[in-house]
């Protein structure tokens, strides 16, 4: 077995950030409002971070200081396009207040128009919503010098339909609110109409998509007995009126919740946010899952899975902790110097865990690589095709790293060819009774 480059050994550490639920581990995301553009995934959340130094007092909820994007590249790894605005270049906002709440990014006639909410330092309102426009979906985006008249609230949510109209949906508490758009995407053409027949309750996340004809509204809300959900009305018109169906995910852990819906390559997918990383509700992480809807066009109620979605290729970082079934193993949250994630443990003999949809393209890969911690040196672990008995296509000795939290890439060959999607389920094997293999983050087939 042959060591990794240290070139390839950085690359991979850096990728093993982007894949699985969570979306990203390298920084903390929230309020994830997904977008296709030009066949491409891209998402646009919020970010949490830790107040500043000294003025943690200032901040009892959510300390928001600006945004990121991302876009899907190869088969399941997020690219990070860095900032896309700080909260100190908002024209016409109020400054040091890490107060950027939830925005949306859509595109029209090739331009992409990206909105957002912040406090406006002439203290008209608790917020304003503001946009930039920019010729690509990750900017350089030109700001407009004030916010759009005629709208106070949170969450912009928008919506071109079929006839190229554009509606944004906005607001916060008890109301929630649509205004059609002028052609120019920066001005409402009329005033904000009330988003009505919905229940009691508090209400935020505004976010609308079209199925079969079907508008549907979704909507973060706040039930007297329980706390965020997602949930949707529908209707058909995009103004309504609307008709209130139901939830589309439960609460999470007692936190927030705030998404968005896309449909992509055929498949529909809910994107949200959950805290379980950091362990604070106020350090959230995006996260997706897809979405099935039953033959009368209602939504099956959406569960939380750490698989998430995406089909990994060569190249991309495989998270086998994020499996679809595990066997005689465990999972616990990752130690040593690894980021932010979750490890496969407790490795037994024949204990195994299956990692659904791997693309390995036209047969190409030759080699795989496993992220491990080992505090022995008797035992080892295969790589096999759709069950614990399948074809072999690889093995690994259970190498000591220097204990079960020092980590270290290791690689071997492919045993065989292998070629189109595959579940890949690694197996774990035991020399004389030991009760544990190898602690296993993630591979990647090369």
């Amino acid at each position: 077995m042959k060591k990794l480059s240290l070139t390839l050994i950085i690359l991979l550490a850096l990728k093993t950030a982007i894949a699985q639920n969570p979306l990203v581990t390298h920084m903390f995301t929230a309020d994830p409002t997904a977008r296709v553009h030009n066949g491409k995934l891209y998402i646009y959340p919020s970010s949490d971070t830790y107040p500043p130094a000294g003025r943690e007092a200032e901040f009892p909820r959510f300390c928001m200081p600006g945004y990121h994007a991302f876009s899907l590249e190869n088969g399941a790894t997020w690219k990070d396009h860095g900032w896309i605005l700080k909260e100190n270049d908002v024209p016409w906002g109020d400054k040091d207040t890490y107060a950027m709440w939830a925005p949306d990014c859509i595109e029209k006639d090739g331009k992409f128009y990206y909105y957002y909410p912040a406090k406006p330092k002439d203290g008209s309102s608790f917020r304003r919503i503001g946009v930039g426009v920019s010729d690509s979906p990750t900017g350089p985006f030109e700001w407009e010098e004030d916010y759009i008249k005629g709208v106070s609230g949170i969450d912009p949510g928008l919506f071109i339909d079929d006839d190229g109209k554009a509606y944004l949906f906005f607001g916060g508490g008890k109301e929630l609110f649509v205004a059609p758009l002028k052609d120019n995407m920066k001005e409402i053409a009329a005033e904000p109409k009330l988003v009505e027949h919905l229940p009691a309750g508090y209400k935020e996340a505004s976010f609308m998509f079209k199925r079969d004809s079907i508008y549907y509204f979704t909507y973060a809300h706040v039930f007297t007995d329980e706390g965020y959900t997602i949930a949707y009305a529908t209707a058909d018109k995009p103004m309504g009126p609307f008709t209130y169906v139901g939830k589309m995910m439960d609460n999470l852990g007692n936190g927030t919740n705030h998404h968005s819906v896309v449909e992509y390559e055929g498949k529909w997918i809910l994107f949200y946010h959950w805290w379980e990383i950091s362990g604070y509700n106020k350090l959230r992480s995006m996260r997706a899952d897809y979405i099935e809807f039953k033959n009368d066009g209602s939504v099956k109620k959406v569960k939380p899975t750490l698989r998430g979605i995406g089909t990994p290729t060569l190249g991309d970082t495989i998270q086998v902790d994020r499996y679809n079934e595990i066997s005689g193993a465990q999972t616990a949250f990752v130690g040593g110097n690894e980021p932010p994630g979750w490890m496969v443990c407790e490795t037994k003999m024949m204990s195994h865990v299956r990692f659904n949809r791997v693309d390995f393209g036209d047969g190409q890969a030759q080699k795989i690589a496993a992220r491990i911690a080992c505090g022995q040196r008797v035992g080892s672990f295969e790589v096999r095709l759709n069950n614990s008995k399948g074809k072999l296509i690889a093995e690994f000795p259970a190498e000591y790293t220097g204990g079960w939290n020092s980590w270290k890439t290791v690689e071997t060959t492919l045993l065989e060819k292998v070629e189109g999607v595959q579940d890949l389920v690694v197996v774990f094997k035991a020399d004389w009774g030991s009760d544990k293999v190898v602690n296993l983050n993630w591979l990647v087939i090369q």
